[in-house]
């Protein structure tokens, strides 16, 4: 069984690579809109407070120059066994040599059932594994920067998500 996954999983890696690579124009190129929706929790995010949560998030951007992506986000974290919360943040999103890796930066303000707020300055690294010429998933690594309880809600966390690019 795993065998037969892990074949399954290269068959999905290499053609995911082929049809990025058969692209005419540039997918990160000037001029085009991103939006995307991403989960992540699932205890893949760690940090002390928390012990189960589920994150859902909408992000949206637009491609200013080639390869630079300047975002917004939205994002509704369910937690069990804490009061839930909602993120909004924009940020700034790199490109590397049109590959699909990138590096991300921004800053995020926390609102959690009106017993705490917080600022947060976010990094991530993530890869954009095109489907299509438009449509993406999306893994993602971040790390969010609490200023004001560095030991509960500072923390790493994996994300994945589906992209859609469109002119």
């Amino acid at each position: 069984m795993k065998k037969k996954f892990m074949m399954l999983l290269c068959a999905l890696a290499f053609t995911l690579a082929g049809s990025a690579q058969i692209q005419d124009r540039p997918p990160f190129g000037v001029g085009k809109f991103y939006v995307s929706t991403g989960l992540s929790g699932l205890d893949l995010n760690f940090n002390s407070s928390e012990k189960w949560k589920l994150d859902l998030n909408a992000r949206a951007g637009y491609l200013f120059e080639d390869n630079w992506m300047v975002t917004g986000q939205l994002e509704y974290d369910y937690r069990k066994y804490a009061p839930n919360t909602f993120v909004a943040g924009a940020g700034l999103r790199y490109y590397i040599e049109q590959n699909g890796l990138y590096l991300g930066l921004g800053l995020n303000y926390l609102h959690q059932n009106h017993t705490y707020d917080d600022f947060m300055p976010t990094a991530h690294v993530g890869y954009s594994f095109f489907l299509n010429r438009t449509v993406t998933i999306e893994p993602e690594l971040y790390y969010n920067q609490s200023t004001k309880n560095h030991s509960d809600y500072s923390g790493f966390g994996f994300r994945i998500g589906f992209g859609i690019y469109f002119e």
